[in-house]
């Protein structure tokens, strides 16, 4: 078994979930780089890394530790500016989601990845998921018939899940934070992975209850994605930790529970819920093979899970989503 040298740039939760995961596929040699001095230590102590850098200079120089993959877990401004630095070096790249916050040196950065013939996907970490890949699977062999409605519905209680939001990156635009580039984008992604690239939205945004931040935490999202209808509803405050995507073909129905690991098919008016799939509610366990795939695409094994070109297109979905929500065109019903 061939062992990599792994650069994970930023340790904040993302990261350090990064860290513990390649190091959980036992194919890595794990180095971080982390600006901020106490969590360097913390986490380069917690997880026994000998490789700690205070910055990217540091560690891209340092001759006898050679990285050949970096994660780049840093806010999400930051992304292309830092893959730009690393693909240049000739080092593959598993960029965090979203891309980033703006279309800027993305077209750039895609040239340099073809120059320098490396590996470069973006970490949407539900294509390795394997209930999503098994209902995706039925999907795109026409089980159901042709998909023509996606409903995508998804919340939790930040301040239990995610308790820094405040003081991290989710508190401002501009550097990936708000519900529609921090969470929703997930599932924008995932419902293009399986009924192909949404063409039109409109939307509605709002912060409604979260503590402490100003930016949105409930979307409602309506979209074409071609000939597909879909919406999407996601706030950031309510009790249940849930996701779901229906699938609604012309034969039938995909049904996908996040919350439980599992899809449902239905393809009876009035019928029973069949379960499909399952998996282990362990949520490092999708990143581990998120981890794992893409040592396989460094290896020449298998494609990217996600490619620039579609990370891209979610972004500029992400990016539409904002306007549209910042900008409705209203129709009032008592006109």
């Amino acid at each position: 078994m061939t062992t990599h040298g792994v650069l994970i740039i930023g340790v904040g939760s993302i990261g350090e979930r990064h860290l513990r995961c390649f190091a959980a596929t036992e194919r890595a040699e794990l180095a971080l780089c982390e600006i901020n001095n106490d969590l360097r230590k913390i986490i380069a102590d917690r997880y026994h890394v000998r490789h700690c850098y205070a910055d990217l200079d540091q560690a891209l120089n340092d001759r006898d530790n050679r990285c050949e993959i970096a994660v780049i877990a840093t806010p999400a401004h930051l992304h292309i500016p830092i893959a730009t630095r690393l693909v240049q070096a000739g080092i593959h790249v598993l960029i965090e989601k979203p891309l980033s916050t703006s279309l800027e040196g993305i077209e750039a950065l895609t040239k340099l990845v073809d120059q320098h013939q490396v590996a470069a996907c973006v970490a949407y970490v539900l294509r390795a998921d394997p209930v999503i890949r098994s209902m995706r699977e039925a999907i795109k062999n026409s089980r159901f018939g042709q998909p023509v409605d996606v409903v995508a519905t998804s919340g939790q209680h930040f301040p239990t899940y995610r308790p820094a939001y405040r003081e991290v990156y989710y508190a401002q635009r501009s550097t990936g934070g708000g519900a529609i580039q921090d969470s929703l984008t997930h599932l924008f992604n995932t419902c293009e992975w399986l009924v192909g690239p949404a063409d039109r939205v409109m939307a509605d945004a709002s912060h409604q209850l979260l503590e402490g931040v100003d930016v949105e935490d409930t979307v409602h999202v309506i979209a074409r994605h071609g000939g597909v209808l879909a919406s999407y509803n996601l706030n950031q405050y309510q009790a249940p930790n849930e996701g779901v995507i229906h699938v609604v073909c012309e034969r039938g129905t995909a049904r996908c529970e996040f919350h439980h690991c599992r899809w449902l098919s239905m393809t009876e008016p009035g019928g029973q819920w069949q379960v499909e799939y399952e998996s282990e509610a362990d949520r490092d366990e999708i990143f581990i093979r998120q981890a794992n795939a893409f040592l396989d695409s460094v290896e020449g094994r298998a494609p990217v899970l996600c490619t620039i070109a579609e990370g891209l297109q979610t972004l500029r979905m992400n990016l539409s989503v904002l306007e549209a929500a910042d900008h409705p065109a209203w129709r009032h019903v008592a006109d």
